[in-house]
């Protein structure tokens, strides 16, 4: 019988059928790889253990408009190439039985296609949003990693 920590994520096991999209600046082609290990899109921007799909539009339009990089947001249909667990991030008490279908995994996901019909935030929620992670910044509280 193990610990059960507040924070640790449950295993996904495929539970969720999808479809998986991924948000970010990256300009990618259909094929192509998402890997763990780059500089995570937010907080202190450590080295990111791992890579982050949604089953939900409105999730992966949050990582296109708000991860770092030049040019515009993109929105993937990607597919995990193996398995994945709810984003503890996303997972605590404040949003129990993960609503907006996150979850992270340490393999890649693969590229299908780019989505070009998504519908932006309007600029108050994104200023809205980003004065949060602003505040979270300042705190000092960043997004769970290991």
């Amino acid at each position: 019988m193990g610990v059960c920590m507040e924070n640790e994520p449950t295993p996904s096991e495929g539970n969720d059928p999808g479809p998986f999209y991924h948000g970010t600046k990256a300009d990618l082609k259909p094929g192509d790889l998402l890997e763990a290990g780059h500089s995570s899109n937010y907080g202190e921007r450590r080295q990111a253990n791992y890579i982050y799909l949604t089953a939900t539009l409105d999730a992966a339009t949050w990582g296109a408009e708000l991860g770092v990089g030049e040019g515009p947001g993109r929105i993937y249909r990607v597919e995990p190439t193996g398995p994945f667990e709810d984003d503890p991030n996303l997972t605590d008490k404040k949003f129990p039985g993960n609503p907006t279908r996150s979850y992270r995994t340490r393999e890649p996901l693969r590229v299908v296609h780019e989505i070009l019909e998504w519908e932006p935030h309007s600029p108050k929620m994104l200023q809205e949003m980003r004065n949060h992670l602003e505040e979270l910044k300042r705190l000092g509280i960043d997004a769970i990693n290991d």
